[in-house]
């Protein structure tokens, strides 16, 4: 599948105060992108710019698959994103979460499909508990058990080893190393061990701007 994301003079201010400009980057499949910066430096705000969650002030994200250029609003059909912020529904299960998920986003994929995730984030042995009785790190990895669900070409990672332990991360570093080979991987971190995992590198230190990380 080929796949590409090019930026163009991105910028992004928030009541008139400007937090970073002139962001360009040309990505395609198997390459990746790490995303740095002090805390406050917009490193979220242009992971959400570069999914289609958020709107750049100036410039544009252009991801293209097969040559074809993505509209902005269908850019989550072809992304998948893991951030600390993002919400699970506790009220229900890890297993009900996934089911819910793909009938919503309409994934044709199967319970198998949804077992073997579970497995891959060591989560099946907890496969039937409220999410509400999970840990900050077990929702952290059923996070990435939702991002990985449609098999996305782009993977987006904010702070990708929050909240896991040693084992979590291993996970994670595997994760990457085969977004690495498959598709794009773009990914926002002020740890310099997973900064040194991606070819390429944005420092939002370098950028013009000042405010508060959204």
């Amino acid at each position: 599948m080929s796949v590409s994301i090019t930026a163009d003079g991105i910028e992004k201010k928030y009541n008139r105060r400007k937090i970073f400009s002139n962001i360009n980057f040309a990505l395609r499949e198997n390459d990746s992108l790490a995303i740095t910066g002090r805390n406050g430096s917009g490193k979220s705000t242009l992971l959400k710019i570069i999914s289609g969650a958020l709107s750049p002030t100036e410039g544009e994200i252009s991801l293209t698959i097969e040559n074809k250029n993505v509209a902005a609003s269908d850019r989550f059909t072809l992304v998948g994103f893991v951030a600390p912020y993002l919400q699970l529904y506790d009220e229900f299960t890890a297993l009900e979460n996934l089911r819910l998920l793909r009938r919503i986003r309409g994934i044709r994929t199967s319970d198998e499909t949804i077992l073997a995730l579970l497995r891959r984030v060591n989560l099946f042995d907890r496969r039937n508990d409220f999410v509400r009785t999970y840990s900050s790190g077990m929702k952290q990895r059923l996070k990435y058990a939702f991002a990985l669900l449609h098999e996305p070409p782009v993977l987006l990672l904010d702070e990708p080893a929050s909240n896991l332990d040693d084992e979590g991360i291993a996970t994670v570093r595997q994760i990457i190393e085969e977004q690495k080979k498959k598709g794009i991987l773009i990914i926002a971190t002020n740890e310099q061990h997973d900064a040194e995992l991606c070819q390429q590198t944005i420092d939002l230190n370098k950028q013009i701007g000042r405010g508060e990380n959204r």
